[in-house]
């Protein structure tokens, strides 16, 4: 039995198309292979059936392969995370005490927010200049420089 070369195209395009309506990221790949299989069928017109399954497998794999693979090796961006704005210098806006919560204006956005709510050890008075020492949830724990 002979599958025409634009049957593949078809099917491959058919996947492409679902992996719009299925948001799985995985369908796309076997898409692809359809597809690139339907190209090798139409340069190679005398290819077997068997043989054109098994080169969408090993092509849908490989497709899959290959982007999981550039993909994982991807550094996280860690602009946003609280260990990269530790230490970040700020202007107590309201006072802060061991039991009373003040507030913290830092020159540049911490984590998206000027201002934050803080926390801190010892007595701080409004108008100091403090730094960074932890974010505890969506409040900051400051300390003197």
């Amino acid at each position: 039995m002979e599958m025409q070369w634009w049957i593949w195209l078809v099917f491959g395009i058919a996947l492409i198309l679902l992996e719009l309506v299925l948001p799985t990221f995985f369908i796309l790949w076997f898409g692809i292979g359809a597809v690139l299989v339907g190209l090798i069928a139409l340069a190679a017109p005398t290819l077997q059936l068997d043989l054109q399954v098994l080169l969408w497998v090993i092509l849908s794999s490989l497709t899959t392969l290959v982007w999981f693979k550039l993909f994982r090796n991807r550094k996280p961006d860690v602009r946003w995370t609280a260990d990269s704005v530790i230490g970040e210098a700020g202007l107590l806006t309201a006072s802060v005490s061991q039991f009373q919560k003040g507030r913290v204006r830092f020159q540049k956005p911490v984590l998206g927010n000027e201002e934050w709510t803080c926390v801190a050890d010892t007595d701080i008075a409004a108008g100091e200049r403090v730094r960074l020492a932890a974010i505890e949830g969506n409040i900051a724990r400051v300390t003197r420089p």
